[in-house]
């Protein structure tokens, strides 16, 4: 009889317990689960929801349509769950969810979408649809006897208090692209935890101290009720810029674009039907602020807020993306206008160092769901939609006429609140006359281009000419000088309602003598 050998006998053993153990792994995590899984689909029922999106987005009140329960029941009658992701605000973060397949759609607003994708040089996701634009919720506030006018703002020390990665941040940095502040320092703005913090910080602050404060409502209106204190700008003026946009992720959308359809035709009806309920709007940020943000909105500061937020409807987002023309568009700037104005803010202001569009401003937004839309005659009133009327459908909401400057009498003209100097190059005039150089032409389609950014606001043209000589030919040459730029900015599009010219006598002798000065104001608030 032969001998076992130990040896072989071990490791027969090892095998054994190797491919028991397998068996054993196999049937907990594979085997068990098989038989339960067939087990609970017996004896439950089928699938509620045909799809689950991932939607990140914060607590802004602007928000408010997408939180709220009839869109949510809109998208579950189609067997569609929208998920809320509040992310607290973490822009970055929410791009990076997108890189990372835990985000199928999200909020932004265009210069968060510009500074993060550039920041990651990647853009995971593409604008489908306008959601709001900012009308006075966001607003520049200071003490009036340390900063009248933004001019006071030219200052070494002078800074600007604000959140940063918010609209409120945006709106500082348009202000600072547009206008003429060379000596405000590079370091110029002081962070703060919220527009709370910046009202705190204002209440503290020394009233002698150079600082301007960024917030939005309802710290505006609480900030304006201190004595001393009064408004700089607020975003009522402004046009184009503060703009929010969902967006959603590209292998999502390619694969999936009947469902990024519903979701934008679901919201596009909830807003309908708040729209035409008396202060539906209103009642529903109050409910919002108080379940989401935790906050006690008093039905004046609900209806402060709501004034400030421009809902975009679904004729005026036709209009952003370009599927109307420009005499039914009454002024919407398209997603493509946006899109670079927003750049070129950025990047004048350092928040950006490269350009992230670099000729390719088409690929971040995607306007086929809309188009298609438009070509189904949708109309928001309606669950169903019948194909077949390729026309526009005729009662859609309208688009809102945008904002613009009426005429003025003389006295109001004498009464314009200043704002400040307009940042543009020194327009160069040849010695004794008002000719104007091919390089300031350029610079003044750039100050047009900047003007249209605040339609609401009016630009005093004053001429310069050096004090030597005659003074009466001087201020003839002066007056020449501004005519001459008020006809190049009147044919770039510049209302002539918005512009008065004048002359005014110069006591320097370098270039600035040669020149022209351009000073935005505003009618009293």
């Amino acid at each position: 009889m032969a001998q076992k050998n130990p040896k072989g006998c071990l490791i027969a053993a090892v095998l054994w317990i190797v491919i028991l153990g397998a068996l054993a792994v196999a049937a907990r995590y594979y085997i068990l689960p098989y038989f339960k899984g067939q087990l609970e689909d017996q004896t439950g029922s089928r699938v509620r929801y045909g799809k689950e999106i991932a939607l990140g987005l914060d607590s802004f009140s602007g928000y408010c349509i997408l939180r709220s329960e009839e869109m949510q029941n809109d998208l579950i009658s189609q067997g569609i769950r929208l998920n809320i992701c509040d992310d607290q605000a973490d822009v970055m973060g929410r791009m990076k969810a997108f890189q990372e397949g835990r985000l199928h759609m999200a909020v932004f607003t265009v210069d968060s979408f510009l500074t993060t994708g550039a920041s990651l040089k990647d853009y995971p996701a593409t604008i489908v649809m306008i959601i709001d634009e900012t009308k006075g919720a966001d607003a520049i506030v200071s003490y009036q006897q340390a900063v009248p006018t933004l001019d006071a703002l030219d200052a070494p020390d002078a800074r600007i208090v604000l959140t940063p990665q918010s609209p409120s941040e945006f709106l500082a940095r348009t202000v600072i692209a547009h206008f003429n502040l060379p000596k405000l320092p590079q370091q110029w703005f002081e962070s703060a935890q919220g527009a709370e913090d910046v009202y705190q910080k204002f209440l503290k602050a020394d009233r002698n101290a150079r600082r301007a404060y960024v917030l939005w409502e309802p710290y505006v209106s609480r900030a304006l009720e201190v004595e001393g204190s009064h408004l700089l700008i607020d975003s009522s003026k402004l046009q184009g810029h503060i703009v929010d946009v969902l967006v959603a992720e590209r292998r999502f959308l390619r694969d999936n674009a009947k469902d990024v359809q519903a979701v934008i035709e679901a919201y596009l009806r909830t807003a309908y039907s708040y729209s035409q309920k008396p202060d539906g709007m209103q009642s529903l940020v109050i409910q919002d602020a108080k379940k989401f943000g935790g906050e006690t909105l008093t039905p004046e500061q609900a209806s402060q807020l709501v004034k400030g937020i421009e809902w975009r409807n679904t004729l005026e987002n036709y209009a952003s993306f370009g599927l109307v023309s420009k005499e039914e568009a009454q002024g919407i700037s398209h997603i493509e206008d946006v899109l670079l104005n927003i750049s070129n803010v950025l990047l004048k202001t350092g928040a950006l160092s490269t350009d992230p569009i670099q000729g390719k401003v088409n690929t971040l937004y995607h306007d086929p769901i809309l188009r298609g839309m438009r070509a189904a005659s949708f109309h928001p009133s309606r669950k169903l939609n019948i194909i077949g009327d390729t026309g526009q459908p005729k009662d859609l909401e309208p688009i809102r006429a945008r904002a613009t400057a009426r005429p003025l009498s003389d006295q109001e003209w004498d009464g314009l609140v200043p704002i400040g100097k307009m940042r543009i190059e020194s327009i160069s005039f040849a010695r004794g006359t008002a000719r104007i150089n091919i390089q300031s032409q350029r610079d003044l389609d750039t100050l047009a281009q900047n003007l249209e950014a605040w339609p609401q606001c009016y630009i005093r043209i004053q001429g310069h000419a050096r004090p030597e000589g005659d003074p009466e030919a001087n201020m003839q040459l002066a007056r020449e000088r501004a005519e001459a730029a008020a006809q190049s900015l009147l044919a770039a599009g510049i209302d002539s309602r918005r512009i008065k010219t004048s002359a005014v006598p110069s006591t320097e002798e370098n270039g600035s003598a040669q020149s022209v000065t351009f000073l935005l104001g505003q009618l009293p608030y």
